[in-house]
């Protein structure tokens, strides 16, 4: 059906005087409008423009299109539409997410009474914003007045749309008071209980402003006044907006704290729009703000059942905050001089020692005889104490770094999109300290686990591991032959997750003072006594992120294996530095019998198994700080050869730290010298 057909039966539909509420012409008008690919800007504003020149040569027909489409809006409710399209529900993230679950192969009823549903059906393609958006603003402003939306046209239709807006308004109004009188927004900004609040006084003018309306409406020689005064108190409600989200920064963030500033800005933006609307000077503009709301409205509408913009619109300040502590964390794990090279050097063989004895315990555990759900218990409490105490020690595991310093470039591409030469040093410091953390782990779980493999013989005349379990180890390694390498990939997986959850733990801390809390038990008091359990509170504030992130990375790596083995899937991990070590238990099970081209693959194997370990997890940092900072860098090619030009000039700086400064002797200091060197 053309469009000339479409206009036509619109005409003949209107010629019946009976009221209609049938949509099924106007879906089939956007139909014709909707390009075949939604990316298709330039189809859909030819068809656009095509519509308009049809309308143009047609008084008729724009007549008719225009009662139709009037008809549709005055016999349904508009202020659902206004008020809920586009506006966070007022329900939990839990709830909001298995409500949008269900919609996907359950849809809720429609219902015809509401133009909420008739909207949603007559853009009923989850990709129509694409091209709805693309489209200029012209070209929809053009269409509009081809229609003829004109208020002398449409008097009675335009005072029934006109109150329904106000509607709108007045719900949006009452909404954004309740919300500032939310507990969880006056407890991160007091001043809203102890001052005049602007979320209450915004209420009172939107009543007053509704009302002159509403009497402007019956009788237009009486005066009204323009909404200058609501504007006011609504950018000052935003701006407590802006100093609760940077409380957050300090004092850490909840998801629902998250909801309620997103439902709060929504729910501003949208009747700060309907405003403009009712306030414009002139029919252009009126017609540029219906465009400006006809585009949001069916992005909206298109995502209402969303679960990724669910998730990205409703956990944003928290993924901030997480990578964001991240970052703070991260900060430590980027060495800048020759002394902080050879403590990070120290720091991870510290760690390499513990890892030895973690894979020993991993060797015996799996000589026991225990149903998955046991081994899997048994190796994520190893795992997880093991890590754990690293940590409490002050040692460092190579591998969780990338997901710790991928949120400090990310900081630094935000803060300095433009100073690629400083961003280039930081890669290499990053590089340097990546590449001693690796070679001191690996350099002390090596001989570790040869040591603790050669006692456990002379002591119980019985190698730690037998021959087939050697080269079974041997197996593991093997980049070609087996799974290793996508092992190693879900190995860094799950470090990229377990530097998430040491971030929402951090912020979990933070944001629920969980010290001072845990200083309120009594019974705690009495144990500990009050300054012992000051410092262990201060640690636990100071470091339960990192404890967390820790222990669930342990119980990651404990389970996945025996899930694989559960459900017959071929998943397990990889990790550097315990491949090192089983390649040192294997090395003494075979009694050295292993040729040099055995040994040179294996180790290649560990290196390789190194590189996933770390590229993906830190890809996977690297993205969500990105995304989290809604910074997008396109020039990563001209950063990646300025990499490559400082590799070539400086080969040595990304693998070892420059020389520290000889101290500058003050003159007073070189005179003493010199009188010291005189003397003698």
């Amino acid at each position: 059906m053309s469009i000339d057909d479409v206009l036509i039966r619109i005409v003949d539909s209107n010629a019946q005087q009976t009221p209609h509420r049938d949509i099924a012409l106007l879906r089939e008008l956007v139909a014709r409008i909707r390009p075949r690919k939604s990316h298709d800007s330039l189809t859909a504003t030819d068809n656009i423009r095509a519509l308009c020149y049809v309308l143009d040569q047609h008084p008729a027909w724009a007549e008719g299109l225009r009662d139709y489409i009037a008809n549709v809006i005055v016999t349904r409710k508009l202020v659902h539409l206004l008020t809920d399209t586009g506006i966070t529900p007022n329900q939990g993230f839990w709830g909001a997410a298995w409500h949008r679950l269900t919609e996907k192969w359950l849809p809720p009823l429609v219902n015809d009474d509401y133009l909420k549903d008739v909207f949603g059906q007559l853009f009923d393609r989850e990709d129509d914003h694409r091209w709805v958006g693309a489209v200029g603003d012209e070209a929809w402003a053009g269409l509009f007045s081809a229609i003829g939306f004109r208020v002398n046209k449409l008097r009675p239709a335009y005072s029934t749309v006109t109150q329904e807006i106000l509607g709108a308004i007045q719900v949006l109004s009452y909404r954004i008071t309740a919300i500032g009188l939310e507990s969880e927004l006056v407890r991160n900004h007091p001043d809203i209980e102890r001052f005049e609040s602007p979320f209450l006084r915004q209420n009172d003018e939107i009543n007053d402003y509704v009302a002159g309306y509403t009497a402007w409406l019956v009788d237009r020689k009486s005066e009204r006044e323009d909404g200058l005064h609501v504007e006011v108190l609504l950018t000052q409600c935003e701006e407590i907006i802006v100093k609760i989200r940077r409380n957050a920064a300090m004092q850490g963030v909840s998801v629902s704290l998250t909801r309620l500033l997103l439902r709060l800005t929504q729910s501003i933006r949208r009747l700060r729009m309907l405003l403009e609307l009712l306030d414009s000077n002139s029919s252009e503009d009126a017609v540029l703000i219906s465009v400006r709301c006809l585009k949001e409205l069916v992005t909206a509408d298109n995502h209402k059942s969303s679960l990724s913009d669910l998730i990205s619109t409703n956990t944003e300040l928290l993924s901030l905050q997480m990578t964001e502590r991240a970052g703070r964390s991260g900060e430590h794990y980027v060495t800048n001089n020759r002394s902080e090279w050879f403590e990070m050097m120290r720091s991870a063989m510290g760690a390499g020692f513990i890892v030895g004895f973690m894979a020993t315990i991993k060797i015996l555990f799996g000589k026991l005889l225990l149903a998955p759900f046991g081994y899997a218990l048994l190796y994520s409490l190893n795992y997880s104490f093991g890590f754990m105490l690293i940590h409490v020690l002050h040692f460092t595991v190579a591998t969780k770094q990338p997901a710790m310093t991928a949120a400090v470039i990310a900081k630094s591409i935000d803060e300095g999109k433009e100073k690629l030469q400083e961003l280039v040093e930081l890669v290499v410091r990053v590089l340097r300290s990546q590449f001693i953390a690796i070679v001191g782990n690996v350099a002390l779980a090596i001989p570790t686990a040869y040591a603790i493999a050669w006692a456990w013989y002379g002591i119980y005349g019985s190698h730690l591991v037998s021959p087939d379990k050697a080269r079974h180890l041997l197996e593991d390694i093997d980049p070609v032959h087996s799974l290793a390498l996508p092992h190693a990939a879900i190995a860094g997986v799950c470090l990229f997750l377990s530097g998430l959850i040491s971030g929402y733990y951090d912020n979990k801390a933070s944001y629920g003072n969980i010290p001072a809390r845990l200083r309120q038990l009594k019974w705690l008091k009495k144990i500990l006594g009050e300054s012992r359990l000051n410092r262990v509170t201060a640690y636990i504030g100071n470091n339960l992120g990192a404890l967390a992130g820790n222990f669930f990375f342990g119980v990651m790596l404990g389970t996945i294996g025996q899930l694989g083995s559960f459900f017959g899937l071929p998943i397990d991990i990889r990790h550097i530095t315990f491949s090192s070590a089983n390649f040192a238990f294997a090395l003494v099970g075979l009694d050295h019998q292993m040729s040099w081209q055995v040994a040179a693959w294996s180790l290649g194997g560990i290196l390789l198994i190194g590189m996933v370990n770390l590229g993906v997890s830190f890809s996977l940092a690297l993205l969500v700080a990105l995304r989290s900072r809604r910074v997008s860098f396109g020039r990563g090619g001209k950063l990646a050869l300025m990499i490559l030009k400082r590799f070539r000039s400086g080969t040595r700086d990304f693998f070892f730290p420059p020389r520290d400064p000889e101290p500058v002797l003050s003159v007073a200091q070189a005179a003493t010298t010199s009188e010291d060197g005189q003397d003698h």
